[in-house]
């Protein structure tokens, strides 16, 4: 099969643009305190060679431990969470995987009751953020670990 194209060097301004979307996330509390574990969950259920593997390198740099990266595909099996991350995990595959009758009562009470609604909002725009992500490295086929040198991902210690 032929190499796809390279959506940076064919559209580099809309690139930049959502590149800079993503990027502000990062400043915002909630994001950061549940990034790791949404964005992998979100590239696991959309599978996403790229995006999960930079996410999960991500999350070693980040310092969280390697049991827990492995219980992220178990979490409503696993002891390993808490509430919150429970909460953000179920919205993380509720907005993922959309339901032809959208997120149920249940999910939006669970992530109402351990977030605030700014901390839903912003949590939403993360997922939002993922999904596209996911969709663009799936379609053009974006090799995973082709990025991990610009990205510092080398220093997780995974290859």
């Amino acid at each position: 099969m032929s190499q796809r194209l390279d959506y940076f060097k064919v559209s580099p301004a809309l690139a930049k643009k959502y590149l800079d979307f993503s990027t502000s996330l990062r400043t915002v509390p909630v994001i950061s305190e549940v990034s790791d574990l949404v964005t992998i969950r979100a590239s696991q259920i959309n599978g996403c060679g790229f995006c999960l593997d930079m996410h999960v390198k991500e999350a070693k740099i980040h310092g969280e431990r390697e049991l827990r990266l492995h219980h992220i595909a178990i979490w409503r099996e696993s002891t390993l969470f808490s509430p919150r991350e429970r909460a953000a995990l179920a919205w993380t595959e509720a907005l993922t995987t959309l339901s032809p009758h959208g997120v149920s009562d249940a999910v939006y009470t669970q992530v109402r009751e351990q977030f605030t609604e700014r901390e839903i909002s912003d949590l939403t725009f993360l997922v939002v953020g993922i999904n596209g992500w996911n969709r663009l490295s799936v379609a053009f086929q974006t090799v995973p670990g082709s990025s991990d040198a610009a990205f510092g991902l080398d220093k997780a210690g995974l290859n």
